[in-house]
């Protein structure tokens, strides 16, 4: 399991989550919590490269707003 970063804000129905640092993960790429349930999948990276910024589109059943400020992860 690997840490994504936190999520910072939400936009247009996305999580936005802020990197810990250039590694992230491919568009596509699932994400859970940190009890491991799946929140959602990447659907963009934008940003700077040394700090980038990771889109999630939620999961169905997934409350955005009770993100915000969670730490989110990929297996």
């Amino acid at each position: 399991m690997q840490r994504v970063g936190s999520v910072s804000r939400t936009a247009q129905n996305l999580a936005i989550v802020h990197c810990e640092d250039e590694d992230h993960p491919d568009i596509g790429t699932a994400v859970v919590d940190e009890s491991l349930s799946r929140v959602g999948r990447v659907v963009d990276v934008f940003g700077p490269v040394d700090r980038p910024y990771v889109a999630v589109a939620t999961d169905r059943g997934v409350r955005l707003a009770e993100l915000v400020g969670q730490k989110l992860y990929t297996r």
